[in-house]
């Protein structure tokens, strides 16, 4: 019995040894985390990949697997996977599952290990502006170098990584001479050192790499990482912006409050939504947009328009901080708007429809004629009827019309008591005379 217990004690003591000192690291040493860079690359995937790389150095992974097969994206993104890849320590492989092109041949050039399917490809990496033309001179001469120095950084000739870049550079046996950038398939890249292999698949990899494939640990994106990644494509801003703002143009031709405003609203919060996961905007920007929509709100019970125009300006703003870019934001906000100035013209020519919003900002009853009110008595009975100025007429005075005194005004000149005047223009209650030689009616 006393035996027992002593062995008991000593299970305990060392279960208390495994679990108080580092034997877990080394268990989580052994983890290889297998991370994809699928699509383009843009800021939703650099959150997605930064909370991928927490992980992975919190758990104290052996080896990050970067699933590579992309056509490119955009340079500011890539810069920023760059450094994310650079800061830490864990031995990185590139795994080309197809295309490595452009931002992703950059990434690529980042890892320390580069493998490749056998009909993989790297490069034509030439940066590009949003309307797909070649960009300006400053931004290409930065780019190729971060290309350069990508592959001096991991030992490579850079002088690929140019020609990747760069049409200037003369490469006619990679089918890159003059004018043409570099792609190299996988045999040319193992060739010049742009690859440390050619694998067949996932599991030649692990073979080639030396990784147990029970080390493995795929990371996949969230729905939230999904739906961010898709929210920030600079092709869909626009798309969601103008979704808003028709909503919310409908929603002022339409009394209460429906379908269109909570349609406009939704996009909004599906915007700030995405670019707020993907690391783009903070709590302070959409804390920006909801005071600058309250402002707005106030308008209707706050006349004067300074509440209204300032909540609209804080509106935009927050709008622009929120994006990846403020140039694009800047057009994408343009498109919303001219979006919404269609929309009110439809709604207006082809629907007749009324600006609702309105009734509680302008008075917009009439009291005309037509609904029998009359703010005077239009006197046009007395056009061509003649009377004496019983006043001098300076231009303004006094004519008699039978035994009725009528305030007139002279066309003109100087009119003396005692002449005849006829009517020649009645305007509302102004009404006009001319003096005249006929006599006046009894």
């Amino acid at each position: 019995m006393r035996r027992r217990r002593i062995l008991s004690y000593l299970l305990v003591i060392w279960m208390t040894f495994l679990l108080a000192f580092p034997l877990t690291s080394a268990f989580a040493s052994s983890k290889v985390y297998h991370i994809p860079i699928h699509n383009e690359v843009e800021r939703g995937l650099h959150a997605f990949l930064e909370r991928a790389f927490k992980e992975a150095e919190e758990n104290n992974a052996e080896a990050i697997i970067l699933d590579i097969h992309t056509p490119g994206g955009f340079v500011n993104a890539a810069g920023d996977i760059a450094m994310l890849m650079d800061a830490t320590d864990i031995r990185k492989i590139a795994y080309i599952n197809k295309d490595a092109h452009s931002a992703g041949a950059f990434l690529a050039l980042h890892a320390d290990e580069i493998y490749m399917v056998p009909n993989g490809t790297i490069g034509a990496a030439a940066v590009i502006d949003s309307a797909g033309n070649a960009a300006d001179l400053k931004a290409h001469s930065a780019w190729v170098a971060q290309m350069e120095a990508a592959a001096e950084s991991k030992k490579r000739d850079p002088k690929y990584a140019r020609a990747m870049a760069d049409v200037s550079v003369d490469l006619p046996e990679f089918r890159a001479g003059e004018g043409n950038l570099l792609t190299l398939s996988a045999s040319e890249a193992e060739k010049v050192g742009y690859s440390d292999g050619t694998v067949s698949n996932f599991q030649d990899l692990l073979k080639a790499t030396q990784i147990d494939e029970r080390d493995i640990v795929p990371i996949e994106p969230t729905f939230a990482e999904k739906l961010a990644r898709f929210i920030t494509n600079p092709i869909i801003v626009p798309i969601l912006l103008s979704i808003a703002s028709l909503g919310l143009v409908v929603e002022l031709y339409s009394p209460g409050f429906g379908v269109p405003g909570i349609m406009g609203l939704s996009a909004l919060g599906l915007f700030f939504f995405g670019h707020m996961v993907a690391g783009l905007a903070g709590y302070e920007t959409l804390l920006l947009f909801i005071v600058g929509l309250a402002l707005v709100i106030a308008e209707f019970f706050v006349p004067g328009g300074i509440v209204g125009i300032l909540g609209g300006a804080l509106i935009l703003l927050s709008l622009i901080l929120a994006g990846a870019n403020m140039m694009q934001m800047i057009i994408a906000i343009f498109i919303a708007f001219v979006v919404a100035i269609i929309g009110m013209v439809i709604l207006m020519k082809f629907f007749g429809k009324k600006l609702h919003v309105l009734n509680k900002l302008v008075l917009m009853d009439a009291t005309t004629t037509e609904e029998g009110y009359v703010s005077n008595v239009n006197r046009t009975e007395l056009l061509g009827k003649v009377g004496k100025a019983i006043t001098p007429l300076r231009p303004a005075g006094t004519m008699l019309f039978g035994s009725e005194r009528i305030d007139v005004v002279s066309e003109g000149g100087y009119v003396d008591a005692g002449n005849h005047v006829e009517v020649i223009k009645v305007e509302g209650s102004r009404i006009v005379v001319r003096r005249t030689e006929k006599e006046m009616e009894e």
